[in-house]
């Protein structure tokens, strides 16, 4: 008579993350028109963009009749200067409650049980899970304990889970958990995963890279087949990243290696469409999928800057229409591009809301009164001014714009 394997229980509004191939937290990769194109193609989970906890406290929850879609706002902290009269609130968090329900793991970034389950709480009933960013090696988490750095306090990051487990899963009935890297030896990430898994966790998930490796360093996963043995005695699901191309391949590698599923970074940012199976089709071309994006993106109001960056993810850099988008200032332009016509109206509306509309004639006017050298430094100040708004959005979540531009 075989035993059933232990599972910690999942709660009634959490999720299992077994046999689930799902999207990878990445900073800017991970906002909502990126999760919700994943989504359509396959994913069964997403991951939401890291958010510092601290970032999260203090802002408002708001539904947005609009878009549909649940804001948390709140007015700029990091600057010095009198802030405008007329200055709006910036979006710290944006989920679709309906389309993400019961899909969506929000992903903390922090370094203290008290903050972590403060700013938790705020976001568990609209959310499947939290978990803890404890693998990211950017500064912007690692400089304040958070991320990597909290591989190096074990006990820190096992009370951090302890503490949510206890009073945000429990009271809100949804799983917890973690995400690390692999230590310098077998030995230390081994007595690590033990450590976490008796925490009360119900998913892990293991990168396989060490703290100092880059991404294009090849995945290691000799400790794999471990990290998974101990999860399972432990009944907590674990889930495998790094060098996942797409949705096959990961059910395949999860398999191979006795882990319950995989996580997928790299490979949606270029082409969301790889969550497909090679059964139902495989990857899409590129401009299906980017059509499909920018549909998303108009939907939900998403930030300009942001899809303007997907935008240059998702177009091979040679395609023409690549190049011209890059040069594009605001969503009606990248529908003229495009020829996105079904769509023009809506832009254009959204570029209106965002205050993008002018500032591209403003652009216009300039560049034909200057020289043609002129006329290129604008373009770059253009680009400037793109870059400086998605920084500005990023430190209001807590990332430090340098470091963020390069993950």
């Amino acid at each position: 008579m075989t035993s059933t394997p232990k599972r910690v229980p999942i709660p009634r509004n959490g999720v299992d993350y077994r046999g689930k191939v799902v999207l990878a937290p990445m900073v800017r990769s991970g906002e909502l028109p990126s999760r919700l194109l994943a989504l359509k193609y396959g994913a069964d989970l997403v991951w939401g963009p890291e958010t510092v906890d601290k970032s999260m406290i203090g802002t408002n929850k708001n539904f947005n009749p609009l878009t549909s879609t649940i804001d948390f706002t709140r007015f700029p902290s990091n600057s010095s200067r009198p802030a405008p009269k007329d200055q709006k609130e910036s979006v710290i968090y944006k989920l679709h409650p309906t389309k993400e329900s019961g899909r969506l793991i929000f992903q903390l970034g922090t370094s203290s049980p008290t903050i972590a389950v403060e700013a938790a709480k705020l976001v568990a009933s609209d959310v499947a899970g939290i978990d803890v960013n404890a693998g990211c090696p950017k500064p912007f988490s690692t400089t304040g304990g958070m991320g990597a750095a909290l591989l190096q306090t074990p006990e820190l990051l096992a009370s951090i889970l302890e503490a949510l487990v206890k009073e945000v899963g429990e009271v809100y009935q949804i799983g917890i958990s973690v995400k690390i890297r692999l230590l310098e030896t077998p030995e230390k990430t081994e007595a690590l995963v033990r450590r976490l898994c008796q925490t009360g966790i119900t998913g892990l998930t293991i990168h396989c890279r060490t703290t100092p490796m880059r991404p294009r360093e090849r995945a290691i996963r000799d400790q794999l087949r471990m990290i998974g043995r101990i999860c399972r005695e432990a009944g907590v699901a674990c889930l495998m990243n790094g060098d996942v191309a797409n949705r096959d391949q990961a059910l395949k590698l999860a398999e191979e290696y006795g882990v319950d599923g995989a996580m997928i970074a790299t490979a949606a940012e270029a082409n969301s469409s790889c969550f497909r199976t090679e059964a139902d089709g495989g990857l899409l071309p590129w401009k299906e999928v980017v059509i499909e994006y920018m549909n998303l993106a108009v939907e939900v109001d998403n930030r300009w800057g942001n899809t303007k960056f997907l935008l240059s993810q998702l177009m091979p850099g040679k395609a023409e229409a690549a190049k011209r988008c890059q040069q594009a200032k605001n969503y009606r332009q990248v529908c003229e591009i495009l020829e996105l016509d079904d769509l023009y109206d809506k832009a254009r509306d959204l570029d209106d809301r965002l205050g993008i509309t002018q500032r591209a004639g403003q652009a216009v006017e300039k560049a034909k009164k200057q020289n043609q050298s002129a006329k290129a430094a604008g373009r770059h100040s253009g680009a400037h001014h793109e870059n400086q708004e998605e920084r500005g959005i990023l430190a209001q979540r807590g990332i430090t714009a340098v470091s963020a531009m390069a993950v």
